[in-house]
């Protein structure tokens, strides 16, 4: 098999939209034979299926009828001509993607998790440069989309912040755009402004990604946050179609949220309930669009009235870097989503998560630090998927999805089995 034995099963429940419980089932065997399988090959209780199950679930996934979309879908030519902005290959908005194309992404993402796990590496973008170009302060992400990109082999140059960019020195966003476009091979992009990622790509044809727009999109953000989602589900033997999901906090100026909500859209009889102080309420026009595929969408005041029940629950910062002070003061304590909060609304499944960062001081009420060693708060798992999710949308935007898996070979270092020394552990984890 050329792909993971963990990639090929998710990527067959995937496909023909099963749980764990109805897929082992289908094929015939135990839900525990199941789980050891889909554990990743490093794990101690790792277990190889036989080869008479690859047959057959083979035999299974190219036959059924459910498949029929995937067929058209890549009828239609490369992922990368399907997702492409303005006919260009770039990564602007979420609205790019159908449901379809969004989960092609995730199987070469499924692709990249032996790279993003440190087990293999692979040279397919060597000589390519990146320009990280953020005009706005940021960690994770311009330090994720740099390692993703040098872990398929290229390079990365960096800039951050306008006081040392010519744009500080009356630099149009078109002269920028077009001058770095003659220094790299692609281009993160990060602005405060709201619009200003599209008018850098309008500049160049080269690959552009869009690192957040201000107020507006946060694209890879949303996509590492559904494949979460997904690989959560799948652990835990939920179906995303008719998932009931929770969003609380700043809902007005998060873009995380604006991005994500409209992707989780593109599934069927999502019950979403958005929770967000007077002031902070999700725009308009995003509600209005997550309200097809007979989604339904509440919207509270109150922590205490939205959560029971929820299969995810996303948490967010207030941006107070985006609007006037007097508009924080309804987000109170209430809003903080704590240990005894999930205890008290939700179940021993409920998945907790968060864009990070997340202000831990004293009087935030961000997401609370007590739920760290709580199995149900996924947000380093969240971050870690960004490295496999970013690998895949520049594999696909420069076109090199399909040498990956044949470039692979094993890493000459050693490197701990968890990455973070609190990280949870239990089954189906490493």
């Amino acid at each position: 098999m050329s792909i993971s034995q963990q990639a090929f099963l998710r990527d067959a429940m995937r496909r023909l939209n099963l749980t764990r419980d109805v897929f082992a089932t289908r094929i015939g065997v135990k839900r525990r034979a199941l789980d050891t399988w889909l554990l990743p090959e490093e794990s101690q209780e790792f277990r190889a299926m036989p080869e008479v199950v690859e047959r057959f679930v083979s035999e299974i996934v190219q036959n059924t009828a459910l498949l029929e979309k995937y067929t058209q879908s890549a009828q239609m030519g490369p992922l990368r001509e399907r997702i492409a902005f303005n006919g260009k290959h770039q990564l602007i908005s979420v609205d790019q993607f159908t449901r379809e194309s969004v989960e092609d992404l995730f199987r070469v993402a499924d692709l990249m998790q032996p790279i993003a796990r440190r087990q293999k590496v692979s040279r397919v973008l060597e000589g390519a440069v990146l320009g990280n170009l953020f005009f706005e302060a940021s960690t994770r992400t311009r330090v994720s989309f740099g390692s993703a990109f040098c872990r398929l082999g290229g390079s990365v140059c960096d800039t951050t912040g306008f006081t040392f960019s010519s744009m500080a020195k009356g630099e149009s966003i078109y002269d920028t755009s077009r001058v770095m476009s003659g220094y790299v091979d692609a281009m993160v992009i990060r602005h405060p402004d709201k619009g200003s990622v599209a008018e850098f790509a309008e500049a160049t044809n080269i690959p552009v990604v869009n690192g957040g727009d201000g107020p507006g999109e946060h694209p890879s953000q949303a996509l590492l946050d559904l494949y979460t989602i997904l690989t959560e589900f799948s652990r835990l033997g939920k179906l995303l179609d008719g998932a009931h999901i929770a969003m609380v906090g700043d809902l007005k100026y998060g873009r995380t949220v604006h991005s994500l909500i409209k992707l989780l859209a593109l599934y069927k009889g999502i019950k979403f309930t958005l929770i967000s102080p007077s002031g902070l309420e999700m725009p308009t026009y995003i509600i209005d669009q997550a309200s097809r595929n007979d989604n339904v969408i509440e919207q509270k005041s109150s922590v205490a009235d939205g959560l029971a029940g929820a299969d995810v629950i996303y948490a967010t910062r207030v941006q107070k870097e985006r609007f006037a002070n007097e508009e924080s003061e309804g987000y109170t304590p209430e809003f903080q989503i704590s240990r005894a909060t999930i205890d008290t609304h939700c179940g021993p499944d409920t998945i907790v998560m968060h864009p990070l960062p997340r202000d831990s001081r004293p009087g935030a009420n961000d997401l609370s630090t007590d739920l760290n060693d709580d199995p149900r708060l996924a947000i380093f798992r969240q971050t870690d998927n960004g490295i496999p999710i970013r690998m895949a949308i520049f594999a696909v935007l420069l076109g090199v999805e399909g040498l990956v898996q044949h470039s692979m070979r094993d890493v000459t270092w050693k490197h701990p089995s968890h990455v973070g020394p609190d990280d949870s552990i239990f089954h189906g984890l490493d």
